[in-house]
């Protein structure tokens, strides 16, 4: 079980997280969280006695704690609640009477959504990732197998139906309702042609965009003083209905290399991704999911190639790393820096 401090200190992660990324009002429940939260309450009782690891690269027990409440809002169960969150300005006494309120009027609801790890989908890290897809395909001239882990609600396996503009590079659907416009650093990343072949996702708990609770879970992890991006989730959210992508449910690492990685097709080069989703796998199975990738690179040919796009945490407090691995020759470069939520993206390129 993880300490009292560990946790609150799990907290001042969200403060510095909501001071870091424009979202005034997180850091602000995470203080208030710091300072507050006690043993008075059944919620109170069950995240101070938290037994996994609370911080942002384990169990992000606050996000998983501000997704209930922020859930609560937006579903109009909770019109006090909702009368102290933004737009709203209150004062931090009012705000934290509505969550004490809302921790005892909805305790059921919040005890079982502490019980799920968060799932926020960011789809403006599409743009990035395509930059990565743009590389691949200039590399190899093949069409594109994609094979995405931990896709959530397959949101980022819908990148070509939207219309990015990286910088003045204009890419995708001009009509599509998600438009993804990144602050960009650097020259332009490829202008090559791209053919989908074929994509599929895996997630343990995958969500279903044409289930009204679904979409509810997913909206809730966003930060409620951003509505652009609740919008923007939306929108993704009704792209997603219209084009229905399989994401299947399962342990993604047996998807890998059961299903997905076992045959490499000729003609193609397959494309694994995943965005902020390799960190919270345990060290062992970290290991393990190297493993399996590293053994189809060991299978990849020139006809048939093997190509592994990230975006994920690193060391560098910079944003986060995109990097592309390819085989059959292994070899692994950066390709830039992005912002967690893809609000930025520092290009290098090949």
């Amino acid at each position: 079980m993880a300490s009292e401090a560990e946790i609150r200190q799990a907290f001042r992660e969200q403060i510095v997280a909501g001071q870091t990324l424009d979202s005034p009002f997180t850091a602000r429940l995470g203080a208030l969280m710091v300072e507050r939260l006690d043993g008075s309450t059944t919620v109170g009782r069950r995240v101070l006695a938290w037994e996994g690891d609370p911080g942002t690269r384990g169990d992000l027990l606050p996000t998983r704690l501000a997704g209930a409440l922020h859930a609560l809002v937006i579903d109009g169960r909770d019109e006090g609640l909702k009368a102290v969150y933004p737009p709203n300005e209150v004062s931090d006494d009012a705000l934290w009477s509505g969550i004490i309120h809302a921790f005892g009027e909805h305790e059921n609801f919040i005890l079982e959504r502490l019980r799920f790890a968060p799932q926020t989908n960011e789809v403006r890290r599409s743009s990035a990732l395509l930059a990565g897809f743009l590389t691949i395909a200039d590399l190899f001239g093949k069409p594109l197998v994609l094979s995405e882990f931990g896709a959530s609600m397959g949101l980022n396996l819908n990148w070509d139906r939207y219309h990015h503009d990286l910088g003045g590079f204009l890419w995708g659907d001009p009509s599509s309702p998600v438009m993804l416009k990144p602050r960009w650093e650097g020259g332009s990343p490829p202008r090559a042609e791209i053919a989908v072949q074929d994509r599929a996702g895996c997630d343990l708990n995958p969500l279903d965009p044409n289930a009204p609770e679904d979409s509810l879970r997913l909206l809730s992890y966003l930060w409620a003083d951003q509505p652009d991006r609740v919008e923007r989730t939306r929108a993704a959210i009704e792209v997603a209905r219209i084009n229905h992508v399989l994401v299947e449910k399962g342990d993604a690492l047996a998807w890998l290399k059961e299903k997905r990685l076992a045959n490499l097709l000729p003609g193609t080069v397959h494309v694994v991704y995943h965005s902020i989703a390799w960190q919270y796998l345990p060290p062992d199975a970290r290991a393990r999911g190297e493993a399996i990738i590293a053994e189809a690179g060991s299978r990849a040919t020139e006809d048939a190639p093997l190509a592994r796009l990230q975006i994920e945490m690193d060391d560098n407090p910079d944003g986060v790393t995109l990097s592309l691995q390819i085989w059959p020759t292994g070899e692994r470069r950066e390709l830039g820096r992005t912002d967690p939520h893809g609000r930025w993206v520092k290009w290098r390129g090949w």
